[in-house]
């Protein structure tokens, strides 16, 4: 088995994405938390006022002998709308916004690649940032939905 990788993305309310990424082979495991921002340790109360600078996000383990980085990309720009600035459905606030949070070159340049592709027929407003310090969320967020049921609009 190769060594596995990391990926991270925001893409709106993490229940959603997080559910949608754990039914992907390969993905070996998904946490939801907080990246991107200035506060060490968040809560979600904190990210929640839009003033810690935080994205609600995904952290992705996944085997790259059986899943790419690509193919988790095109997943990504599919289960929400990247065209959105600090939104999601329902959901506003900077911590909803679009971005993926590379943790090598490799995963940048391909972001972009994607990104440029997107934005010949739309305006895309995904950041692509380099992966900063991932706070995992509190527990009972962790696969809320296979915890309680719902959906939400990712």
């Amino acid at each position: 088995m190769a060594e596995t990788r990391k990926a991270t993305f925001a893409a709106g309310c993490f229940w959603g994405v997080e559910t949608d990424f754990r039914k992907v082979e390969g993905v070996l495991d998904a946490a939801v938390g907080y990246i991107g921002g200035t506060v060490e340790n968040p809560t979600y109360q904190q990210v929640c006022t839009s003033t810690t600078g935080h994205a609600e996000a995904v952290e992705l383990e996944f085997d790259p002998d059986k899943v790419t980085f690509e193919k988790l990309l095109d997943l990504f720009f599919t289960m929400h709308d990247p065209s959105q600035v600090d939104r999601q459905g329902p959901d506003v606030g900077s911590q909803y916004r679009s971005a993926v949070f590379y943790h090598d070159e490799d995963q940048k340049i391909s972001a972009e690649k994607v990104v440029a592709e997107l934005s010949k027929s739309r305006t895309i407003a995904t950041q692509i940032v380099p992966s900063t310090t991932f706070y995992r969320a509190e527990e009972y967020h962790q696969q809320y939905h296979a915890k309680n049921g719902g959906s939400c609009g990712i």
